[in-house]
C-alpha cells in the first residue's frame, strides 16, 4: 500500500539552518531516508523550500489569479514529503514515528489513490 508521508511543522519551532542543532537534525533526516531505502520502502520524496517562496494559482470567473505565498495562513506548513510502499497503515505509522520532526511537528499519512 502506498502512502504519502506529509511533513508539517511550525518553522518557528524548528532548528535554524546553519546551527549545530539543525546539523544534528539533518543527520537524522539522512539516516531516516537511508533506513527507508534499506528497508525497500522508499519510493521518493523531496524537501520543499519555505512557504514564502510559494506561488498560489487560482482561476476565478475565467481569470487567472496568482499570489505570492501559500494558499492558507497556518502556523504549520508543508515542508516536504516521502512516498512509501508499506504493508498497511500500522507499518506507515511505525515509519511516521521515526520522522525527525514528529516531536515538534506533524506527520500526515495519506493513502495514494490507485487507478486501473
Amino acid at each position: 500500500m502506498k502512502y504519502a508521508v506529509l511533513l508539517y511543522n511550525d518553522p518557528a519551532k524548528a532548528p535554524e539552518f546553519g546551527t549545530p542543532e539543525m546539523d544534528a537534525e539533518m543527520a537524522e533526516w539522512f539516516q531516516f531516508t537511508a533506513d527507508l531505502q534499506a528497508a525497500g520502502k522508499h519510493l521518493g520524496g523531496e524537501a520543499l523550500t519555505p512557504t514564502q517562496t510559494a506561488t498560489t494559482v487560482q482561476i476565478r470567473d475565467g481569470k487567472t489569479i496568482t499570489a505570492d505565498g501559500p494558499f492558507a495562513e497556518t502556523k504549520e506548513a508543508l515542508g516536504g514529503f516521502y512516498l512509501i510502499d508499506v504493508e498497511n497503515v500500522d507499518e506507515a505509522i511505525e515509519w511516521a514515528e521515526k520522522v525527525p520532526l514528529v516531536g515538534y511537528g506533524s506527520v500526515e499519512l495519506r493513502p495514494i489513490m490507485e487507478f486501473d
